[in-house]
């Protein structure tokens, strides 16, 4: 069998990173999808302008991430050295950048709205669930999943303790509150950290710019890394048992792209920086 070239190896590295980073900009439409139909019950009086970042947290830092992420590739990988020297080149990207943060940061208020918004429940005591089915009323499924309720869902609710989400239509048992509750602190906890992580690849960047990412201060960065990685990885594990396969898969995919990164910013070969 006939072995790869370095040229043919890296022609299938570069196909699988932009293969990646195209499926996370899918993931804004998938998204957004989940969250228009969520937004339908946690949100029924209809939605106002102020609540948008409450019912489309996902959607708009996904989005938010994935122009910083191209940002992050072209300047770590695409673009020469003196191409990002060019005054225009560094205004043009300190604007999406301030951009990109903004919602990012707008994005985190968003998850800690969304897990105060559903922490907002109240006993709901009643003698007969299906009762409600005329009333469209909704059960919990998952964080960003209210289904209606019909006949199949409500005989299993009756006899059991039932809370419901103050100001809206949804109720669930204790338990089912508290799933999603702890998939909304998850949120919150993934968001925060991936704001850490990519504030130190921010410092690995300039510094690596100035040629001063060496000694010590790698170390200390791949130590920092480290442990805000494995928090990442946890909360996708998280997801993948207990929460929708879109976040997990999400989480996971995002956790490639910045391996990708890395790569681009510690690869061996400084020589040649930006070959893609």
């Amino acid at each position: 069998m006939k072995a790869f070239s370095s040229v043919q190896f890296d022609l299938l590295y570069r196909a699988f990173k932009y293969f990646v980073y195209g499926l996370l900009t899918l993931n804004i439409g998938l998204f957004f999808q989940e969250e228009s139909l969520a937004t339908q019950q946690t949100f029924s009086q209809g939605i106002t302008l102020e609540d948008i970042i409450q019912g489309f947290a996902a959607t708009i830092d996904t989005a938010a991430w994935v122009l910083l992420l191209f940002l992050f590739e072209l300047e770590t990988a695409a673009l020469q050295p003196n191409t990002l020297s060019k005054p225009s080149v560094k205004i043009s990207f300190t604007l999406i950048r301030v951009f990109s943060y903004g919602f990012i940061i707008y994005a985190f208020y968003g998850y800690i709205s969304k897990m105060l918004l559903i922490s907002g429940i109240s006993p709901y005591p009643i003698e007969d669930v299906c009762a409600l089915i005329t009333q469209n009323f909704s059960t919990i499924d998952n964080l960003d999943e209210y289904p209606m309720l019909v006949a199949d869902s409500c005989s299993p609710l009756n006899n059991q303790e039932l809370f419901k989400l103050n100001g809206q239509k949804i109720i669930g048992t204790a338990d089912q509150w508290s799933a999603i509750q702890w998939l909304a602190r998850v949120d919150v906890i993934n968001s925060i950290t991936w704001i850490m992580v990519v504030l130190v690849l921010e410092a690995d960047v300039r510094l690596q710019q100035q040629s001063r990412f060496e000694g010590t201060l790698v170390s200390v960065s791949k130590l920092i890394k480290i442990l805000l990685y494995t928090i990442l990885f946890a909360a996708a594990t998280y997801w993948g048992f207990l929460g929708d396969f879109l976040d997990f898969w999400d989480a996971f995919m995002w956790l490639v792209a910045f391996f990708f990164i890395e790569m681009n910013l510690f690869k061996d070969d400084q020589a040649e920086p930006n070959i893609g």
